[in-house]
């Protein structure tokens, strides 16, 4: 029998991990599909379609990195929604869900290119190959949420009137 004094243990949103990680897997078909070494949509340039090239691989690594950034900054609009029953197990469960969302991205990007891009021979470098040479990319996801929350948070603290209501809107006080 159950204990109608007991507290109930909250539920943990699943959602805000599940979909931010499964966010993942387009991203990283959306990566091989803009970047450098990739099918190269951005630029079109024939001389950067080639992974061979060194200087393909920043260019490549950044594509990764601005999709992260953007996915992790619109996870950060749906986590400071205010109807949240518990907001940090929110937050904690969506970093983690755009950890693993980044690293789906990167492994279904890589996937992506073995699958329908050309036969590549990296043996003279693995860089070659459409890959990522700049791991710490990958924390970009969760760190661009957590900067996006705490600046939506503050904002929307520094909107409020000391009584607790809502200033005009535009209005920025600062001082007495």
């Amino acid at each position: 029998m159950t204990d109608p004094t007991a507290r109930a243990r909250p539920r943990l949103p699943w959602a805000m991990f599940v979909l931010p990680a499964a966010a993942g897997v387009p991203a990283g078909i959306l990566w091989w599909l803009l970047a450098p070494g990739g099918l190269n949509l951005i630029t079109r340039d024939p001389a950067l379609g080639d992974g061979a090239h060194p200087q393909v691989w920043l260019p490549r690594d950044l594509t990764l990195a601005g999709l992260l950034v953007f996915a992790g900054c619109l996870l950060a609009v749906f986590l400071t929604d205010k109807k949240r029953q518990d907001p940090q197990l929110s937050l904690l469960m969506g970093l983690a869900g755009g950890l693993c969302g980044a690293l789906l991205a990167w492994q279904a990007g890589v996937l992506t290119a073995r699958l329908f891009g050309p036969a590549v021979d990296a043996t003279a470098n693995a860089s070659i190959a459409f890959s990522l040479r700049a791991l710490p990319v990958l924390l970009l996801w969760p760190a661009a949420t957590a900067v996006s929350v705490f600046v939506l948070e503050l904002m929307h603290l520094l909107g409020k009137k000391d009584d607790g209501g809502p200033e005009g809107r535009g209005t920025l006080r600062l001082g007495p």
